[in-house]
């Protein structure tokens, strides 16, 4: 039925459920539990249950099956599941597949929960993790071993924005039969096309341009139906990482205006780095947008636009960057991003503050480094504010 659909029309339609009412928006299924017509009905259900059958919100739910169904026709999966939060996403995308005694790739430029997962948790349970620069693919050449199990990388890292080839990192992970999983947050499923370009498994955090208001916490796992519902779906039902209906029916509506939100974004954040970039109190604009980006072509040609975030150094340090941040009217200071208003983000002392000095150092997150994560604010009203803040350093 969904053959030919654009992204939008998906973002409104796919996976639509009505109860006997036909209700217009999606029903909220606030229910743990799932009653059972007879006793033979239950124990059939137990055994295999139907496509549009439920026996508990943890294994799944109306509301939550519509937001799966929905986000995976968006990326291009057969199958999605729907997680508590982002980080439990990474966890259950990492942790569902991996034993003792395996080996993992992973790009070195991380959040640093996920590097969390990859060094305390798999560590601690004798996976054996190697990190490479993600931006040197020689690196990744290197890393990967015939007992390489699974790469991971963020498409787009946080918060310098550097890019992963994904295409060419696949192949070197699927020449050895390796699973190439994604965090494709900052690239967004509107302007992704990680699955065509190799990835196996994408996750997002739909906290953040998914849900797009602030309101709710939640993570997504895409990939194929076998992988989510023989490796993924066993984990996550178990270990209780589900997303609630809640969630699921505001992260739908969501959905809804996602492709109109990420698209103003992106177009703001081009103006946004375009203005910056000959300032004379900036002294670096990492936006991979921008023509003098080193990595501008690969963005092109794995987005096809710059994305929705911009970073950028003011001179003068923490002092100076803290004097921008306080003079800002327009941007919010806070840590999220992918949030229908700006967001203005100091990664050095909120984000990524509990990284050694060395390792921000060799991510490049200096003390003068602001994320900012731009909103759907008129962009000239938007840049004024960059303005008139960066008078005040």
């Amino acid at each position: 039925m969904t053959k030919g659909w654009k992204t939008r029309t998906k973002l409104v339609h796919q996976g639509i459920r009505r109860s006997q009412y036909g209700e217009m928006a999606e029903a909220i299924f606030l229910t743990q539990g799932f009653a059972y017509p007879d006793a033979e009905s239950a124990e059939a259900r137990f055994v295999q249950a139907g496509a549009d059958e439920f026996i508990y919100a943890r294994y799944g739910n109306p509301t939550t099956r519509m937001f799966e169904e929905r986000i995976a026709g968006l990326e291009g999966t057969e199958d999605a599941f729907a997680t508590a939060s982002g980080m439990a996403a990474v966890n259950g995308a990492l942790v569902s597949g991996l034993k003792a005694g395996d080996h993992v790739v992973s790009a070195r430029a991380l959040f640093g929960s996920c590097l969390y997962i990859l060094e305390d948790v798999l560590g601690r349970f004798g996976v054996n993790v190697t990190f490479v620069d993600g931006e040197d693919l020689e690196q990744w050449k290197a890393a990967v071993k015939p007992e390489t199990k699974l790469v991971f990388f963020e498409s787009m890292s946080n918060p310098t924005l550097q890019l992963v080839d994904i295409k060419s990192v696949a192949e070197i992970a699927h020449a050895v039969g390796a699973l190439v999983v994604v965090d494709n947050v900052f690239a967004t499923p509107i302007f992704s096309r990680a699955v065509e370009q190799g990835a196996d498994v994408v996750i997002y955090s739909t906290t953040k341009h998914i849900d797009g208001q602030g309101r709710a916490l939640g993570g997504v796992i895409c990939g194929t139906r076998e992988h989510i519902r023989k490796v993924v779906e066993p984990y996550m039902k178990h270990t209780g990482g589900s997303m609630s209906p809640m969630t699921a029916w505001m992260h739908l509506h969501g959905l809804a205006t996602l492709d109109l939100r990420c698209r103003a974004m992106a177009d703001g954040a081009l103006k946004i780095a375009k203005a910056l970039e000959s300032h004379d109190k900036i002294s670096k604009v990492i936006y991979p947008g921008l023509e003098s980006h080193p990595q501008h072509a690969l963005a092109m040609e794995q987005l096809g636009v710059g994305g929705t975030l911009v970073a950028f150094e003011v001179k003068g340090g923490k002092d100076a960057a803290f004097r921008f941040l306080n003079a800002l009217e327009i941007a919010c200071i806070s840590n999220n991003l992918g949030d229908a208003k700006t967001i203005a983000t100091h990664p050095a002392t909120t984000t990524h503050q509990r990284l050694p000095q060395d390792q921000k150092d060799a991510l490049g997150i200096s003390p003068g480094l602001i994320r900012f994560s731009v909103g759907i604010e008129d962009a000239d009203d938007l840049v004024a504010d960059l303005m008139q803040a960066l008078e005040e350093v």
